[in-house]
């Protein structure tokens, strides 16, 4: 059947689409190696083992979406008062425990916490379940336990688990 060797066609065909950019050419070499390369990119994923994605909430996550993008504006200009030298920093690093252990959960919770100016994903202790961010401007670690559970963890287990 074709999921044997296309097992995640829309995964191949974003890989075949970078190659294409990357290379700033289109000649028969380069189509063929990136075209082998994104299918055997694409048929290693089965390797993982990844669990099946249920997405329960898509009204959820367009909401999600919308505060996403508000809390990058947001602290886009924050970062960019204390890069301009108009505003003192203190940066730090915060633990916040986790009720979440959906694995896509937590990795969109990893690319909104990392695309977000100004604070990164450190990392995830399974065992106890905790995040390790870093904050550039860390004024109340208590206010970002609130800020990251409130805003971003309620969500996600909204819309993953």
């Amino acid at each position: 059947p074709m999921t044997r060797w296309l097992p995640f066609p829309s995964a191949a065909a974003a890989l075949f689409a970078m190659w294409l950019l990357l290379n700033e050419r289109v000649g028969a070499g380069v189509v063929l190696l990136g075209g082998v390369l994104a299918l055997r990119a694409a048929q290693s994923l089965l390797t993982l083992e990844l669990p099946k994605i249920r997405l329960r909430r898509p009204i959820a996550a367009a909401k999600l979406l919308l505060v996403v993008f508000r809390e990058i504006v947001r602290s886009n200009n924050a970062v960019a008062r204390i890069i301009l030298g108009r505003k003192q920093r203190t940066s730090g690093f915060v633990r916040i425990p986790m009720d979440m252990r959906n694995p896509y959960g937590l990795a969109a919770l990893a690319c909104i916490i990392t695309s977000t100016p100004g604070t990164l994903w450190v990392e995830y202790e399974s065992a106890g379940n905790t995040i390790l961010i870093h904050v550039l401007d860390l004024v109340d670690e208590e206010e970002w336990v609130r800020t990251i559970k409130n805003l971003y963890e309620s969500r996600l287990m909204e819309i993953f688990e």
